[in-house]
């Protein structure tokens, strides 16, 4: 049986290559939407999940639909949501809304962390470290 799983986008990625031990269904790069489409055939079960999508989303994405889809196929006693960063040089906070609507509504736990890469969106090697330890 996996102990944990971790989806989403780049930032999902990151947090995998921390959390080694936990499944990765997660690839850079994709909105929402497309991870919909690329996992909608996997199965979503694990006591421990960790999702960071929804930094990629753009007009064209239904950030709230396609977030609310994935979360009812999550089947887990744990669920965190890795909340996309809000800085001075980056923030969607239309789609941080969105992701904190879904986690209270299913009791689920937002983590995040301040600690960023130059590009401002990206977590640091310190960041990830942080988000998986929240995740422990």
């Amino acid at each position: 049986m996996i102990d944990c799983m971790i989806i989403g986008d780049s930032i999902a990625v990151g947090t995998a290559q921390v959390r080694q031990e936990c499944t990765s269904l997660s690839t850079s790069g994709l909105n929402s939407k497309q991870w919909n489409k690329k996992y909608k055939d996997q199965n979503l079960q694990a006591p421990s999940v960790i999702i960071s999508l929804g930094t990629n989303d753009h007009r064209g994405v239904n950030t709230f639909k396609e977030l609310m889809n994935l979360r009812t196929r999550v089947d887990a006693r744990h669920v965190y949501w890795i909340m996309p960063p809000c800085n001075d040089q980056f923030c969607k906070a239309d789609v941080n809304d969105i992701v904190e609507i879904i986690a209270r509504n299913f009791g689920d736990t937002m983590i995040t962390t301040k600690r960023v890469q130059k590009d401002a969106v990206h977590p640091s090697w310190a960041g990830y470290k942080e988000l998986a330890n929240q995740t422990r």
